[in-house]
């Protein structure tokens, strides 16, 4: 079973900078098969929250995007149409999730309720 998509939106987006990023953390650690994995679990204040994790391996219950971001499909339902983007500011750099399902969130950016 061939579980790699191309990005969609039903699926999930990913900005230039992201799948950039993810390129330059396989490099520097010297693991040409890592990815980011991200995860949705219920806590954090408002109701969801987002896990990262790096990972190389892919599951029979995971999505592949571009080679380089991987989601079990429970998560994906709660993160269809999101676009994942890396971002740099006053606070530092991190993977960001826009989240088109979210109806609130908290002000980390890491929770968010549906």
């Amino acid at each position: 079973m061939d579980n790699t998509e191309k990005t969609k939106p039903a699926g999930l987006l990913l900005s230039k900078r992201a799948i950039e990023r993810i390129a330059e953390i396989r490099k520097q650690r010297s693991e040409p098969t890592l990815m980011l994995r991200i995860t949705v679990e219920g806590g954090g204040c408002s109701g969801f929250q987002y896990k990262l994790d790096w990972d190389d391996k892919i599951q029979d219950e995971d999505r592949c995007f571009e080679e380089c971001v991987v989601i079990d499909t429970m998560s994906l339902s709660y993160l269809a149409g999101s676009t994942v983007d890396f971002v740099s500011g006053m606070m530092g750099e991190d993977f960001k999730i826009l989240n088109p399902n979210a109806v609130s969130s908290c002000g980390c950016g890491t929770s968010f309720s549906v």
